[in-house]
Formats: structure tokens, C-alpha cells, sequence
């Protein structure tokens, strides 16, 4: 089949009516030539390398972040029960094993093969069923954006630290981490007094929210109809990200793992998926989609592993306890059953369709939760929400029905 001319700038297709995605789209050409194992299998491949570079840069006398963590060992270790030097950070192999065991933890959870995700990269739905998703996903974008500032409230100089005279300067480090991330989400960064933005400029940065209403405009949504009431699933998702990034009841670490680990690496997985099938469906349909209306999905893919590395390398800093691994753990573990539990609403609400939650799906023991943290927090929260902004909103703020998945006897 030939491409529609609008299509041009996402994908050419060959004499043998093979589709490929021009440059800039997505790092895979093929991507519609692959199923999804495929495409999630590429990716967690791709991560493991470019994560294993970064970290063997670490190890060159020359990188400027090796002479910085050189720097602040050296005055540690001058400060007396300065655990600083201690971190699993400075142990031969230590990131490296660090990553490759929770890479694997999340990128092996089954949110990541959802049936939702499945079924939109082979294209099977309409206009109206792309439509409501993209609605209420957006639902998701919009109100999950401040959770990095959340996390990034939660550090001064009253927080206890086992850091000495480092104490400020470690929250410092994992401060500009998170604002970078927060800028990155706002389209608003800036290096020098000359390069601020006048205010005009400023309130029309280029935002991930700004990048999802480009897709509205491919899909002839008017502004005034782009904004409807959560669905309870997305709601609890919503929630679940805000809680465990600012609530005091999930500790530092939890929180940097909700915004790092748990919110990015599987981001670019599930947005090929997604990206792949809006595009597989405008070309089979002749839908005159272009890069512009997809941008929000090709920028995520191309950026958000970055930000997991980056937060993945500051979270190593407070494991001071020995127990980082175990709450990170349980933070993804929360955030992906949650995730699970959007999609599945999303998929029975638009495809009119049976889906259960991860409490259907023999979850395995490895993905459960071993306290109750989150539930009670999440019942709290949902108390506090307006009723007008969720779909069934008085019963939503009463409802006890939770996404997680318990441990026995929890």
C-alpha cells in the first residue's frame, strides 16, 4: 500500500511495500516490522549497553563525574563515621550489579506486555477508540508531571543524613538531577542570565503537555474538548504516582525510585508500542498524522532512558541503610501494578472488552507487595479528590477496591 503524501515524514515504504520510519521517528526503522516481544526485547538490550558504557565512563580518571565522586570520597574520608565511602557506589561492579538486577525486576514485569499495548501496536481499533484513549491517557500526563517536584521538595537541610560535612552537598547533587528532569518536562532550562526567556516565552515553552495537545490536533480534538474526568484506574494510577513521590510515609529512596526506575524505563518500551501502532493505523487508513501530532511519543522514547540512569545514579547515594534495593523494589512493584491497573480500565472502557488487573493474572510472588503503605495512603487520597474530576466520582472517593497485589499474609 503507498503511504498517503502527509505521511511522508513518517514513514517511506519499499518497492516491496515494506514500511520503514524515516530518521528522527524512532531508533528502530523496522519498528513496524517487528512484533512486540521483538521491540521490548531491543529495547531492554539497548538499555543494558548504553547503561554499561555510562558506567564504565565512571571509571576513567579523565571523566569529570569520576573526579567529582574522587573528590568527595577524599573529603569523607577525612571525616570521622562518614559512611559516604561505604556505598555499594564505590564497590567493584557495584552500579553495574545494582542495575542489572532491578533492570531486569522491572522490565520483566508483565505491565510492560499489557494486552492494551499489544493490541494498539497491531493497529486494531478506530479513530474513536484512539480518540477516547488519547483523552483519557492524557489524563495521566498531565497531573503526573509534578511528581518529580514532589520528590525534589522532599530534600533541605533538615533531612538526617550519615554524610557529615557531605550532607548538603549529596541532597544538593540529587536536587539538580531531579530539576533537570523537572525542566525537561517544561521545556523551560537555562544556563546563563541571557538565555532567560522573556515571560511570553516562558508561558509558551515547549511542555510534555504541550507536546500531547499536538496530538489533539491530528486527531481534530478542539482545546475545549481535550479535557475530561479520570477514569477511576487512571485516577488510582495518578495518585499512586503523587503518594509515593511526596508522601512522607514512603521513604527517599521509594521516592527517587518512583520517579527514576519506576516512572522511565519502561516509558520507552510501551511508547514504541504505542507510537508503532498510531502509525501503522494512519497509514492503513490514509490518516494524515505527521511528526508533530506523534512528537510527544518520539520524544519520550529518545530521552526518558537518560533520565532513569541519571536518578538510578543519585538513588545509589542514599543506600546508606543496605536495604535500597528491597524499597525500590517495592516502590516499582507499586507503580507498575498500579500502571497495570490504568490499562486494563483503558482497555475495558474503550474497547468495550474484559480485561482484569494484575490481581487476575497470577502475578508472580516476586511483583507483590509486603506492606499495606500504599493501600491506606491510596484510601486517604481518593477521599480528597473533587467528585466532578473522576468519572463516578462520589462512589470512587468511597470505593476500598485496590490494583495492588499482596503478599500472603499481608
Amino acid at each position: 500500500m503507498t503511504p498517503a503524501a502527509a505521511l511522508t515524514d513518517l514513514l517511506t515504504v519499499s518497492p516491496g511495500g515494506t514500511p520503514l520510519l524515516n530518521a528522527g521517528v524512532h531508533p528502530m526503522p523496522d519498528l513496524l516490522n517487528l512484533d512486540a516481544e521483538a521491540v521490548l526485547a531491543g529495547f531492554k538490550t539497548s538499555q543494558q549497553r548504553d547503561f554499561s558504557a555510562i558506567v564504565g565512563q565512571l571509571e576513567h580518571a579523565d571523566n569529570p563525574l569520576n573526579a567529582l565522586l574522587t573528590e568527595l570520597r577524599t573529603i569523607a574520608a577525612k571525616d570521622p563515621g562518614n559512611r559516604f565511602p561505604t556505598l555499594d557506589l564505590f564497590q567493584p561492579q557495584g552500579l553495574q550489579t545494582l542495575f542489572e538486577d532491578l533492570h531486569d525486576h522491572v522490565m520483566d514485569h508483565p505491565v510492560w506486555r499489557h494486552p492494551f499495548f499489544v493490541r494498539v501496536f497491531e493497529g486494531d481499533f478506530d479513530q474513536a477508540q484512539l480518540t477516547a484513549f488519547a483523552l483519557h491517557y492524557f489524563n495521566q500526563i498531565k497531573n503526573t508531571r509534578q511528581c518529580v517536584s514532589l520528590a525534589l521538595g522532599r530534600f533541605s537541610g533538615l533531612m538526617p543524613l550519615p554524610y557529615g560535612c557531605l550532607n548538603e552537598r549529596i541532597s544538593e547533587l540529587a536536587q539538580i538531577v531531579l530539576a533537570q528532569l523537572l525542566a525537561d518536562e517544561y521545556g523551560v532550562g537555562t544556563h546563563a542570565i541571557a538565555d532567560y526567556p522573556a515571560l511570553h516565552d516562558l508561558l509558551l515553552s515547549t511542555t510534555h503537555i504541550g507536546m500531547y495537545r499536538q496530538l489533539f490536533e491530528g486527531l481534530a480534538v478542539p482545546f475545549e474538548e481535550q479535557d475530561v474526568p479520570m477514569l477511576p484506574g487512571v485516577a488510582d494510577n495518578v495518585l499512586t504516582q503523587r503518594l509515593l513521590s511526596g508522601h512522607p510515609d514512603f521513604t527517599l529512596v521509594e521516592s527517587l525510585a518512583s520517579v527514576g526506575l519506576g516512572m522511565e524505563w519502561g516509558v520507552p518500551e510501551f511508547f514504541s508500542l504505542l507510537l508503532g501502532g498510531t502509525i501503522r493505523w494512519a497509514w492503513k487508513n490514509d490518516v494524515p498524522l505527521t511528526q508533530r501530532h506523534l512528537f510527544v511519543f518520539i520524544a519520550h522514547v529518545q530521552y526518558d532512558v537518560l533520565h532513569a540512569i541519571s536518578v538510578m545514579l543519585v538513588t545509589s547515594f542514599f543506600n546508606h541503610d543496605r536495604d535500597g534495593l528491597r524499597q525500590i523494589k517495592q516502590a516499582t512493584n507499586t507503580l507498575m501494578a498500579a500502571r497495570y491497573g490504568m490499562m486494563s480500565e483503558l482497555y475495558r472502557h474503550i474497547f468495550r472488552d474484559d480485561c482484569p488487573d494484575a490481581r487476575g493474572i497470577a502475578l508472580p510472588e516476586r511483583y507483590r507487595l509486603h506492606d499495606r503503605r500504599i493501600a491506606d495512603a491510596l484510601l486517604e487520597a481518593r477521599r480528597g479528590i473533587a467528585p466532578e474530576r473522576v468519572v463516578g466520582g462520589a462512589a470512587y472517593r468511597e470505593s476500598t477496591s485496590l490494583p495492588f497485589v499482596f503478599a500472603n499474609g499481608v
